[in-house]
């Protein structure tokens, strides 16, 4: 099919839940985009908004929508860029009658809003929990003991693509591939059919660099006096410069803080990828392995050679399940000695919990600063610090048991060894994340349009 565009411009404003919204925006008012994607989600992130949207059914999606539409719509509305994002998370639909709402009082009509429906299959893999294997331990579904809270399929970018074919100036989704939210734009704007796996593939390969966001602008790459990055401070987000055949140059907005080059955008096509001939993903399954990064000026990157095989015939569907509590508590010794004062208080505290019969299925105890990464691999320290920060945290099947262990370090206060800061202490519910495979036959997406005139 012949391209509609001869280029596009999609940025990336967002990477997860509560990303900066001042950098999005600056992006929105500078950028001079055709898309901006906001990509919000983590596994974790939507079993949390099933749990919100089960108390109230008016929430459960991104706390942080109203804010960052406000800020970013009038730059959009005025340059002609559409939204698209998963900030939807468990409640598409309700996200996308705020947005409309938000849309109507600042008086940007004529606008819309589309959410994407259908990620969401909870009924379904309860259904079907004796027959659906666990990917992490091949157990059926059923084998899991706790409440299952949520379960929402990877759904890839057709729907989106749909939607912007209806004429949707933004596009609110639930569980989508990040991935798809930057695909779906090129597939809709250069005619790219669904089957033409390389083309996707190599579209697949320009959004991998972006779904992270600032990542690839050089977040999280700085290391001083090994990989410098300037003014982090105020790190440009990055966009993505299309071509209909698929390849693209990636960039930031000129002035910006960070910093785009080749050892960047190596180190985030690396990132998360299992097998780079066969990265599967609902659109299409991605062969990385004959791609090609080029420096073509001050933070431009030209990317190309991504390749592509048909898509899978199931989907991936991320599982929320209540599993117990975890309780927390830190205290911090300082001085000298501090370290065997520190060591004395575990003592203790392990001792009065045998005491008052705690039933804990895991407990770990750390001394931040000597091995709380790398435990009984840390380096050895040369001298004794002069503080030292004692975290406890035990997992329970009950409640009572946790709120117990944080308790007890609590008692420390006046009867342990003398401390240098009051405990502080956390009592959280367990919320763990499994994943099965569904036929895709089993998802049934659907759109619903909100019209502000």
């Amino acid at each position: 099919m012949a391209a509609r565009k001869a280029n596009l411009r999609i940025g990336a404003g967002a990477s997860y839940a509560g990303d900066r919204i001042e950098p999005a925006t600056l992006l929105a008012e500078h950028g001079k985009l055709d898309y901006l994607v906001y990509e919000t989600l983590a596994e974790r992130t939507i079993a949390l908004a099933n749990t919100q949207r089960m108390k109230d059914p008016d929430t459960g999606y991104n706390e942080l929508l109203e804010e960052r539409l406000r800020a970013a719509l009038p730059h959009c509305r005025r340059h002609g860029t559409r939204i698209v994002t998963s900030m939807g998370a468990a409640n598409p639909l309700a996200a996308a009658r705020k947005a409309a709402q938000i849309v109507h009082d600042m008086g940007l009509g004529p606008m819309k809003i589309a959410a994407v429906l259908g990620d969401d299959v909870l009924d379904y893999c309860r259904q079907h929990a004796d027959t659906l294997p666990i990917m992490e331990t091949g157990l059926p579904l059923s084998s899991l003991q706790g409440e299952l809270v949520s379960a929402n399929a990877y759904l890839g970018a057709d729907n989106i693509v749909q939607a912007l074919q209806q004429g949707a100036d933004i596009v609110i989704t639930g569980r989508v591939a990040d991935c798809s939210l930057f695909l779906a734009p090129m597939i809709h704007e250069f005619g790219w059919a669904g089957d033409d796996w390389n083309l996707l593939g190599q579209g697949q390969v320009c959004a991998d660099m972006v779904e992270c966001g600032a990542n690839v602008s050089g977040g999280f790459f700085a290391d001083p006096g090994y990989k410098e990055v300037p003014d982090l401070g105020s790190l440009g987000y990055p966009f993505l410069d299309m071509a209909p055949d698929g390849s693209c140059v990636l960039g930031k907005v000129d002035g910006t803080g960070g910093v785009i080059n080749r050892a960047i955008c190596t180190e985030q096509m690396l990132y998360e990828i299992h097998d780079p001939a066969n990265y599967i993903t609902p659109d299409v399954v991605v062969d990385f392995t004959q791609v090609r990064l080029e420096e073509i000026g001050p933070d431009r990157v030209r990317i190309s050679g991504g390749r592509g095989r048909p898509r899978p015939e199931q989907l991936k569907v991320s599982v929320g399940i209540k599993e117990g509590w975890i309780g927390e508590a830190e205290l911090t010794y300082a001085g000298l000695g501090c370290v065997n004062r520190a060591r004395l208080a575990e003592q203790v505290v392990r001792e009065r919990l045998r005491i008052g019969g705690v039933q804990l299925e895991e407990l770990r105890v750390d001394y931040i600063g000597l091995n709380s990464l790398h435990g009984a691999a840390s380096l050895p320290t040369p001298h004794e610090p002069y503080e030292v920060r004692l975290r406890f945290a035990g997992r329970a099947k009950n409640r009572r048991d946790a709120a117990k262990l944080a308790g007890e370090v609590e008692t420390l206060v006046g009867k342990g060894p003398s401390m240098s800061s009051l405990p502080r202490t956390c009592l959280r519910e367990v919320l763990a994340i499994y994943s099965v495979l569904i036929p895709r036959s089993a998802v049934e997406p659907r759109i619903v349009m909100e019209v502000v005139a």
